[in-house]
């Protein structure tokens, strides 16, 4: 496993992470099929990523944490994902939101390091409330329901949140909503503790079962007028999203979990028609080398555009559509990568207490997080008309 990551590994730091990872992993998939078997959230594993100190590797150092950029952000996914894919996406969601604000800051200073403490002393976990059953995914942009009406110098917020990952383990959520009767959003900080906020258990899907994306419903919640951190008035970011690499690492990490169970089946299953193991077959052989290729493109294209976003500041701006073709590559790749590993092991992998079903159903959600393949194409295609040089 470690010759998989020995090309991306630069320096001492980053080996020292890689293997904070690697004992994270071991450790949750040793749970990782009862927890998918029961549909419940994975509370021992973010008791880990507490303890330690995982939950503040984004933070910046001056306030506690590590400091890590999107480079190694995207391998510590990757890696934990290989053992319980669940708890990498959710984890991934709160991290990503401290490493965006310290790429392309849009909160005040005061609210940036009050969220960085709470993160640090308290282990508080946050995640952005922004999906709507009437709306659809907030990447498609469309309005929120959900209304905060100012009232007596506080916010009285109300209306109902779908997808919300990790919802039963969340301290804060970031929720969207429209502002009084205008048409302006914004975020509004809401305390998972307060009257009016209601958790509804109803994430019942085949895939990421762990994530516990319940619905959550806000009914005249009053908030502080403190509360809005990103309003209309907020300076808007510049910088495209690049900390959501963290989901094409997470089914990156899914496929390498399903190619590992795939060879050392292959390494192992001798059935009596031949004269050793399957991996000798040149149809296997064949599949195997496969998984490789697709993992090689997949992998070499998520870190090379990583690395250029931390080494190449100034080209930031303009890197949009290669981190949206990086999702695109890398979740339609580790679903193939997935697929040959199920026709490796065959029948096998069907049963309830092979993980590689799981694998199989998991790696499916990754097509259906953002941005969305028809978005990412479009948006190459845009680039690729307006630059696109003339015939002289």
């Amino acid at each position: 496993m470690a010759s998989l990551y020995n090309p991306f590994i630069k320096n001492n730091r980053q080996k020292n992470l890689l293997k904070l990872g690697s004992d994270l992993a071991d450790s949750f998939a040793l749970r990782a099929d009862k927890i998918d078997q029961e549909g419940r959230f994975p509370s021992e594993n973010f008791e880990e990523l507490k303890q330690s100190g995982y939950v503040s590797l984004t933070v910046p150092e001056h306030f506690g944490g590590n400091g890590i950029n999107l480079y190694e952000f995207v391998m510590l996914q990757e890696k934990i994902a290989s053992g319980d894919a669940s708890t990498a996406l959710s984890i991934g969601w709160h991290l990503g939101i401290m490493l965006e604000m310290r790429d392309d800051q849009t909160w005040s200073d005061s609210v940036f390091e009050r969220m960085a403490k709470l993160i640090v002393n308290e282990h508080a976990l946050l995640n952005r409330a922004a999906s709507e059953p009437a709306t659809g995914s907030p990447t498609r942009g469309g309005m929120p329901q959900t209304k905060a009406i100012s009232k007596n110098d506080s916010w009285i917020i109300t209306g109902r949140k779908s997808f919300t990952s990790m919802a039963p383990g969340l301290h804060y959520a970031l929720v969207s909503a429209q502002i009084d009767d205008t048409e302006e959003t914004g975020f509004f900080l809401v305390d998972m503790n307060l009257p009016g906020v209601k958790i509804v258990d109803n994430w019942d899907t085949m895939s990421m079962r762990g994530t516990r994306s319940d619905d959550l419903i806000l009914t005249n919640v009053e908030l502080p007028l403190d509360a809005l951190i990103e309003g209309p008035e907020t300076e808007k970011g510049e910088l495209p999203k690049a900390w959501l690499l963290h989901i094409p690492a997470c089914y990156l990490g899914v496929a390498i979990a399903a190619r590992n169970e795939a060879i050392t089946f292959a390494s192992e299953y001798s059935p009596n028609s031949l004269p050793g193991p399957i991996k000798d077959v040149p149809e296997v052989q064949r599949k195997i080398g496969e998984m490789e290729l697709e993992l090689l493109r997949a992998r070499e294209m998520m870190y090379s555009v990583a690395d250029r976003w931390v080494t190449e500041p100034e080209k930031r701006a303009n890197m949009g559509p290669e981190l949206a073709a990086v999702k695109h590559v890398a979740t339609n790749s580790a679903a193939r990568v997935v697929d040959l590993a199920m026709r490796i092991v065959g029948a096998r992998g069907l049963f309830k207490d092979n993980p590689m079903q799981r694998y199989y159903r998991d790696v499916r959600a990754g097509l259906h997080n953002p941005p969305m393949d028809d978005a990412v194409i479009s948006m190459l295609a845009k680039r690729a008309l307006s630059t696109s040089e003339k015939p002289s």
